[in-house]
């Protein structure tokens, strides 16, 4: 199959391509190439980002490929991503610590049901370091922009990275200029792998007044307080701030966390809510009463004998695998009007309730309308609680401004701050923060307007030979999300090695497929809960409108639909080698020979070693 060299026609024009080449092309006598079948071409992939999806792209296509040359650009000063790139205290997993690691790396030290940011981001460093991915590492080098090549069918890429007198007279972990103390060089891949994340963009709110406070403004996404980059610094932060007041704006999951873990250490804290969300169970509330035999708990902490009991590889597979198929059960709670879904509601309402019976009307404040799980749903362990304390107040007023003092809320009211903590979320459109240029001159900033609209959320068409992971409408509703991520990076392995084994010059996702995926979100979500009014990043933080952050379907769905590639939703250009202008589909077969010919010590007959042995039926 075969594509035009500068853009995707009809398939009847695809086809056209490949048969009429120039006439002085069909004049040049075609010529075999100078390799064997099965020899592997050099390939160079480059991925972006070095969390979750990062890692596990560098593992597999090592793993997969010969002859590949791998980079990793990094733009933090050390791997895992957000986990990296987040230390606000309180920082956890919101979902059981034994479904959120990777299937081929399992993990029997978490400390708890909810495993704390830095035990996971230990975890992250220890993949690295185990599959010793640190020699394809780049880190402090940060992407600033990539461009398609159509003439070569490669990826050119501008880099920053800080600059070798300012690594030398500066400590290795302290925070850079990067406007100022970089230096930027250039690089060339036949294939781009993103691993960025839909939520690695922060944004701050739209206050008024925000750039007057005269005390400490904090993101809780870029928590600045002192701190080495790279130092989770959160006990020593916090244990400069036992006479300080601090308002902490956001009821999102970012928000749920901080609140209770700067509670106990604060002199007063204000809760600045502006929406109503639900604040979930926690989930596998029935493993969590099972481990602490009855006794009822936010998080569970693993004790001695339980981890006696995980290092017993049968015990710990059949516990992590009766957590993940639970987690992955629970798909129809996010359909419109299906018995889990209106069972839920009831049960979070009351449990809310109960939660805050020391400040009851909190409760009119904060439980919605909307259904559970429009908005992002999150356990939230001791949150609730830390709203009854003394020492919090829970403001649903707006806020009208901010002062040099303090904050000012519509009612009037006048909160004297010492510190302002924004847990206000992320840019959710789904553009990375640099451009990403395809062919003719394409930017995705524009392909993504006024909504971004993919190919099952790993390729776009007019972007040959670039695929990505945690993209647009890749999150789930409920389910693992890590192997949906592990399934995304298969997917783009399995495309370079196609690339690799057809000695292809581009693989490009046709328009067609493209638009006809996009009719199949529009009808798939009307018949779930997202598509309530709610405001949520899974709508580009409004009310209503097009669901971009989720997969439309479960998690085992997504798992499906990634698992067999259909090349047929995909046009393609062989390699003109020669620079002949005759572009031959059969380029790839070599010169009629495979390696085994060439090597007179080699197995010939290596297919006998490997029969696929049909059952006899009886």
């Amino acid at each position: 199959m075969t594509a035009p060299p500068a853009s995707i026609g009809s398939p009847a024009a695809v086809n056209n391509h490949a048969v009429n080449s120039s006439d002085a092309a069909q004049d040049v006598a075609y010529k075999l190439g100078n390799f064997s079948i099965d020899d592997p071409r050099p390939m160079k992939v480059i991925v972006i980002g070095a969390g979750f999806s990062g890692l596990t792209a560098a593992i597999r296509f090592r793993q997969k490929m010969k002859n590949l040359d791998l980079v990793v650009y990094e733009a933090h000063a050390g791997v895992g991503g957000t986990w990296f790139a987040n230390r606000y205290p309180g920082i956890a997993c919101d979902i059981p610590s034994h479904t959120y690691q990777l299937t081929f790396e399992e993990n029997t030290k978490w400390s708890s049901f909810y495993a704390p940011g830095p035990e996971i981001l230990t975890y992250l460093e220890g993949v690295a370091n185990k599959y010793k991915l640190l020699q394809y590492i780049r880190l402090r080098h940060r992407v600033t922009s990539a461009q398609y090549i159509e003439d070569t069918g490669k990826w050119r890429l501008t880099i920053r990275r800080p600059t070798e007198s300012f690594l030398k007279d500066n400590d290795s972990q302290t925070r850079w200029n990067w406007e100022s103390d970089y230096e930027e060089f250039e690089d060339e891949a036949d294939v781009l792998f993103t691993g960025i994340g839909g939520l690695s963009r922060w944004s701050w709110p739209d206050i008024e007044g925000l750039e007057t406070f005269q005390g400490k403004v904090i993101h809780s996404a870029q928590w600045e307080t002192g701190e080495k980059e790279g130092d989770n610094g959160v006990a020593d932060t916090i244990k400069n701030w036992t006479d300080k007041k601090v308002g902490v704006i956001g009821v999102g999951s970012t928000a749920i966390q901080i609140v209770p873990a700067l509670q106990p250490k604060v002199k007063h804290l204000i809760n600045f809510v502006r929406g109503r969300t639900w604040v979930a169970s926690p989930i596998l509330q029935e493993k969590i009463l099972q481990l602490s035999h009855g006794e009822v708990i936010d998080n569970y902490y693993f004790t001695e004998d339980d981890m006696s009991k995980f290092s017993d590889p049968n015990y710990y597979k059949a516990f992590r695998h009766d957590m993940e198929s639970f987690l992955n059960s629970v798909h129809s709670i996010t359909l419109k009007g299906t018995p889990l879904q209106e069972g839920a509601r009831g049960m979070f309402n009351d449990a809310i309730k109960k939660r805050l019976d020391k400040k009851p009307w909190i409760a009119d404040k904060i439980l919605p309308d909307f259904p559970v799980c429009c908005r992002r749903l999150t356990p939230g362990p001791g949150y609730l609680e830390a709203l009854c304390e003394d020492n919090v107040d829970f403001v649903s007023s707006h806020i009208k401004r901010v002062t040099p003092t303090g904050i000012e809320t519509a009612d009037g009211k006048h909160w004297d701050l010492d510190v302002i903590v924004c847990a206000t979320g992320f840019n959710t459109n789904g553009i990375p923060d640099f451009p990403i240029i395809g062919r003719n001159g394409t930017k995705l900033s524009d392909k993504f307007k006024p909504y971004p609209r993919t190919y099952l959320s790993v390729a776009v068409d007019g972007f040959p030979n670039w695929f990505a992971s945690q993209g647009p409408n890749s999150a789930i509703g409920s389910g693992s999300l890590l192997i949906i991520i592990e399934r995304q990076v298969d997917y783009a392995v399995a495309a370079t090695l196609k690339m690799q084994r057809e000695r292809l010059k581009s693989l490009e996702v046709m328009k067609e497929a493209v638009d006809d995926f996009d009719e199949y979100l529009e009808a798939y979500f009307p018949t779930t809960v997202f598509s309530e009014r709610c405001p949520s990043w899974y709508k580009m933080g409004k009310e209503t409108g097009r669901v971009v952050g989720l997969w439309p379907g479960s998690c085992v769905h997504a798992i499906r639909a990634l698992q067999y590639p259909r090349w047929e939703d995909y046009s393609s250009e062989p390699l003109d080698a020669d620079n002949t202008g005759r572009r031959n589909r059969f380029y790839w077969l070599g010169d009629g020979n495979a390696l085994a010919d060439r090597d007179p010590t080699s197995d010939r007959a290596w297919y006998l070693d490997e029969v696929d042995y049909p059952p006899v039926p009886e």
